[in-house]
């Protein structure tokens, strides 16, 4: 190999008209150098005018060192690249033009508190002293029709439900926090045509929505409904918004009567839960994270303490719709008595 080297050097010099150049027909050349001629690691390519391009190549082992080295390199590029999308993702603010953000909210021990969905002002401790055998005994016309048609409506509930209460729960729930929407709208625009104060029902109604609607962000953490499930819920809610939006402009009594008695019907289905649990029917699971927080349950609560709490909000739930259509009866306004904000 090194006599072929040393043979194409000398050759090269006789065919050049300078030491150490490459002549071409352009009278250009490249210089070349005596170690670079000699390395075993150098080749050659004869041009078309009897010179010759050298090329020095890289061994192979170093020609796959390099190459994992950049491999390594871009790899780990990629990782910052990703720590740092993940960083400016927790931090980023939607438009920071506007200067809009969410200010840091603790928990008591100083925690990061985790939920968008409710604050900690939010958050309550459920009075699960409430009497759950209360019960509005049907004596009026309006009120005679409001009873038997919950009592129909409770019908297909247990025939497809039976006795899995948990997906129970998940419907009653999505049903549940349509009639608080309804008349916290309703009232909301009537204050606004009347230029009158809603003596505090407007919040009322909506802490109500709320509270129903935070009892199915928990019942989604424990149970998971099935796709046929799914489109009875969308079903079911599209014909109970828009009949009970029409039962609410015609009587409101009677709207608010049905909502209390659809609420002694949740007490019930939820005493059924419980009865399924003590009797082991039920695994008694760990209460979920959003629970814990939201009713202020201690640590190692669980779905016994949340179906305990959930019953207890629908007894208060009755009461206030009962005493709002009581309000009616007598022929008065709900802004004439004040409302019971905060009483869950």
């Amino acid at each position: 190999m090194n006599r072929l080297v040393i043979r194409s050097v000398v050759r090269g010099l006789v065919n050049s008209r300078s030491f150490g150049s490459i002549a071409g027909d352009s009278g250009g050349g490249m210089k070349v150098t005596f170690a670079a001629a000699a390395s075993p690691s150098t080749r050659y390519q004869p041009l078309a005018d009897g010179g010759f391009q050298w090329r020095r190549l890289m061994s192979s082992s170093s020609a796959v060192a390099e190459e994992q080295g950049k491999v390594k390199l871009e790899q780990g590029n990629k990782d910052v690249e990703n720590q740092e999308k993940e960083k400016e993702k927790d931090n980023a603010l939607v438009s920071s033009y506007w200067g809009i953000y969410r200010p840091k909210i603790t928990r008591e021990d100083g925690s990061e508190w985790p939920w968008n969905c409710f604050m900690p002002w939010e958050t309550y401790r459920a009075d699960v002293s409430i009497d759950l055998g209360k019960h509005h005994e049907p004596k009026a016309f309006l009120d005679k029709v409001a009873y038997r048609v919950v009592k129909l409506l409770r019908i297909p509930t247990d025939i497809f439900f039976q006795r899995r209460y948990g997906c129970r729960a998940v419907m009653l729930e999505t049903v549940a926090a349509v009639p608080g929407m309804v008349g916290g709208m309703l009232l909301h625009l009537k204050s606004l045509r009347r230029f009158q104060h809603s003596g505090g029902w407007i919040k009322a109604l909506l802490e109500e929505a709320e509270n129903e609607r935070m009892h199915l962000m928990t019942m989604i953490e424990l149970v998971q409904p099935k796709w046929y499930e799914r489109m009875l819920v969308i079903t079911v809610q599209g014909v109970f918004f828009n009949a009970f939006f029409v039962l609410y402009l015609m009587s409101p009594k009677l709207a608010h009567r049905v909502v209390g008695y659809l609420e002694e019907e949740a007490i019930h289905s939820y005493t059924e839960y419980l009865k399924d649990i003590d009797e082991g029917k039920i695994e008694n699971v760990p209460a979920p994270a959003i629970a814990i927080d939201y009713w202020r349950l201690p640590k190692d609560a669980r779905l016994k303490d949340v179906i305990t709490v959930i019953r207890a909000d629908e007894a208060h739930h009755r009461d206030v719709n009962h005493f709002a259509s009581d309000i009616h009866f007598q022929g008065k306004e709900l802004r004439e008595s004040a409302a019971p904000l905060g009483y869950h």
